[in-house]
């Protein structure tokens, strides 16, 4: 049981690593907010993890903290990006 967590937390880990790798080399700036997404996703995962392998249930309040800090921050970088990109289409058409 206890290797089955383990490869889990690589597993974890090494996604961590490839949407820290998407987020920085990106093409566009919805590309890197995504990477970002999925990295924040799989650190809340991640905390909770090592909460339940430690025997720390308040490792879960963590984690659903983070994750809700995770999404909301999301929200307000996606809710900018509209209205800016909005600004910048509306110069263009004059």
């Amino acid at each position: 049981m206890m290797l089955v967590l383990s490869a889990t937390c690589i597993a974890i880990l090494s996604v961590m690593a490839l949407a820290l790798a998407r987020a920085l080399k990106a093409d566009t700036v919805y590309d890197r907010i995504l990477g970002v997404n999925m990295f924040g996703t799989k650190t809340a995962l991640f905390i909770a993890l090592m909460g339940f392998l430690s025997g720390r249930p308040d490792f879960l309040d963590i984690a659903i903290v983070y994750a809700l800090i995770n999404f909301l921050g999301m929200i307000a970088v996606l809710r900018f990006f509209e209205y800016t990109a909005g600004d910048e289409n509306q110069e263009q058409e004059k």
